[in-house]
């Protein structure tokens, strides 16, 4: 097979697989607009409103399984998130909730650790994209802390969210590190989506009209980016394996 016929087979498995893809991601697309629908603030708690909240997250999780053949970290993230998401309808498991979408970030930092996402050595720029990122996550939990100490758990709420700071602020560079639009752009619409639900959830910030809707829009999308992120690392490798093969 010549270059030009190994580069068109290229172009059509490319297209065949992001039609494939666009197909298994339809009913995360289908169950967050229900979830849009669906929720007012009025809302109150529910196991109802929990489920149509986590599901999206859910079907994600199925979704890259189905193209992982269940081997996959960034899908268990997706599972814990879901629980999270679960957790956070009601305020009195906001703790619960955190700390199941820690787990998550501690399983998608070691994802963009694996071998399958290739780094770079890091340039005087990178580095300096890293360090800022760490001032600015330690400057935001600075930020936080005066509104943390008001809360009746501080003295455990105060550590834990520190420590959940920690966790995605890792999240973010490794995320950034790959140097990968999906991954990189995921990692720091979830920190965005978080920053937004603190800020509200500590009344850092007066109630807005459309915050929750800015938090769970920022929030599905940085899950959507991290998990096709997830599976075209997987579609790279084996293009590269099938072009060799011939």
């Amino acid at each position: 097979m010549d270059i030009l016929e190994t580069d068109a087979y290229d172009r059509r498995r490319r297209r065949n697989m992001s039609c494939a893809l666009l197909l298994s991601l339809s009913p995360f697309f289908l169950t967050s607009a229900v979830y849009f629908y669906t929720w007012t603030p009025a809302s109150p708690p529910s196991i109802l409103l929990a489920g149509v909240k986590s599901a999206p997250t859910l079907l994600l999780a199925a979704a890259v399984l189905s193209w992982k053949g269940g081997q996959s970290l960034v899908a268990v993230g997706l599972f814990f998130s879901a629980v999270g998401d679960f957790c956070l309808v009601w305020h009195e498991f906001f703790l619960h909730g955190m700390a199941a979408f820690a787990v998550a970030h501690l399983l998608y930092s070691l994802t963009f650790l694996s071998a399958r996402y290739q780094t770079y050595s890091s340039s005087s720029c990178a580095s300096l994209l890293y360090l800022i990122l760490v001032l600015s996550g330690g400057a935001f939990f600075m930020y936080l802390h005066p509104f943390l100490q008001k809360e009746p758990n501080s003295d455990v709420l105060i550590p834990a969210v520190g420590f959940y700071i920690v966790l995605i602020t890792l999240m973010g560079i490794l995320a950034m590190r790959t140097r990968r639009a999906f991954p990189l752009l995921g990692g720091l619409f979830f920190m965005a989506s978080d920053i937004a639900l603190a800020l509200q959830v500590f009344k850092v910030v007066a109630p807005v009209a459309h915050g929750q809707t800015v938090v769970m829009v920022t929030y599905y999308l940085a899950q959507l980016l991290i998990s096709v992120g997830d599976v075209r690392t997987v579609e790279r490798k084996n293009g590269f394996g099938k072009r060799k093969r011939t």
